[in-house]
């Protein structure tokens, strides 16, 4: 039987199958991760064959991904934790305050997807908050991101005003992150109330009354529609990136590699670089050049 990962509780996996019945699932003692050094074997999103055990199943094999999402694992030195898997795009949820999204941590977010060919979209919430002024600077931060390609909008959730996404979702599996309290389970509430209530009630189940966090879940809007909502991300470490290869997941930068005077340039303080050269004139915005330098000087992003 073949089903899809909606819910990981640890040693136990929430299964939809094709048939749209929800059961439990476990792994067998001795499933072989082919020495990948990944903490999680199986991530939400993953499609699996199942055999029947008992009142349960058990995972006898994980099909091959279409793509997949990953971060450092945050208790695991040198293992990557692997977010979700077969997802067609994936969402920011940010705020300006309460709490603070940083651009950093934005870029971050959207270099990983690049580097797992995902489109990625921006999602400002918390309108409400904002001063004229705030408003103004977020515009201007929303322009320079579709500038480069990604599709970005300022809304307020705590006032049922989503008509700004309208669409987003449709026929896709979206995978969607943020800051614990920035807004993101808010959203999913408002985009799949029913699913969420529904899914909560087999997870209550499958828990025994506890609940955890640790992992992504995935909720049916329809047949074709799906949400991956994934647990609160204070650090956004990056996994599976050189640093020679960092520019190449800026999509601003693309045009201009390989116009440097230095094959192995890797623009950060050389001479006749042409990003730093872009950076100067415009062409590059420098929030975004900061957040390159950021990640190339962190020592756990280097490989």
């Amino acid at each position: 039987m073949r089903g899809v990962i909606i819910k990981s509780t640890g040693s136990w996996y929430l299964v939809r199958d094709e048939q749209d019945k929800v059961v439990r699932a476990r792994l067998p003692g001795k499933f072989k991760l082919n020495d990948q050094k990944i903490s999680n074997p199986i991530s939400v999103g993953d499609f699996v064959i199942l055999e029947a055990e008992d009142d349960n199943f058990l995972i006898q094999k994980i099909l091959q991904r279409r793509n997949y999402i990953i971060r450092k694992s945050p208790k695991k030195r040198g293992y990557a934790h692997m977010i979700a898997a077969n997802i067609d795009q994936a969402v920011m949820v940010a705020s300006h305050k309460r709490p603070r999204t940083s651009l950093g941590f934005i870029d971050r977010f959207f270099t990983t997807l690049e580097a797992f060919r995902i489109p990625g979209f921006l999602l400002i919430n918390k309108a409400d908050l904002y001063s004229e002024a705030e408003l103004t600077a977020l515009r201007e931060i929303m322009k320079m991101y579709e500038k480069i390609g990604y599709r970005a909008a300022i809304t307020s959730f705590t006032e049922n005003n989503i008509s700004e996404i309208d669409g987003w979702f449709e026929n896709k599996i979206t995978l969607i992150s943020g800051h614990s309290g920035a807004g993101k389970s808010t959203l999913i509430n408002l985009i799949a109330p029913k699913a969420t209530q529904a899914v909560g009630e087999i997870s209550d189940f499958a828990n025994k009354g506890t609940h955890t966090t640790t992992f992504a879940e995935m909720f049916s809007l329809n047949p074709t529609t799906h949400i991956i909502d994934t647990p609160g991300i204070k650090e956004l470490g990056l996994a599976e990136i050189q640093t020679a290869e960092l520019s190449h997941y800026f999509p601003e930068m693309r045009n201009f590699l390989g116009q440097c005077k230095f094959h192995n340039c890797l623009h950060i303080s050389e001479p006749s670089c042409a990003i730093q050269e872009a950076v100067k004139s415009g062409e590059i915005a420098l929030s975004r050049f900061e957040s390159y330098l950021s990640m190339m000087e962190n020592d756990d992003n280097r490989r």
